[in-house]
């Protein structure tokens, strides 16, 4: 499918209308509860995937020990790039967050690698 503007601003439109019509709709459900999307949960998600890549945490569902560091720098790397993207555009509180986060996953992976 190719993306033109008009297909683009129907997804968009069709997007706000779904939105519109299932924010008072419950997400939970007894097997899964979903949080609302916000930025610290989406920077403590790729965070979550460098810890089960540092090798400090198992997998939720296999249990297995999936450490990769290259992965795990990766993944460190392009929580820097995101910080810098988002510079001036993040509350405080998340920009203590996010500076702290960078800090801690930096640290484990330097403790890794020595």
């Amino acid at each position: 499918m190719q993306i033109t503007e008009e297909n683009r601003k129907t997804v968009d439109q069709e997007w706000e209308k779904y939105e519109q019509k299932t924010s008072n709709e419950s997400l939970d459900t007894k097997e899964n509860t979903v949080p609302e999307a916000n930025f610290v949960l989406f920077i403590s998600g790729l965070a979550t995937q460098a810890l089960l890549q540092l090798g400090e945490a198992k997998h939720p569902v296999t249990n297995a020990d999936e450490t990769n560091l290259t992965h795990a720098k990766y993944t460190i790397d392009s929580l820097k790039i995101l910080e810098e993207k988002t510079k001036g555009n993040l509350s405080d509180e998340e920009s203590k967050y996010f500076t702290n986060l960078l800090y801690d996953l930096r640290g484990r992976y330097l403790n890794k690698i020595k």
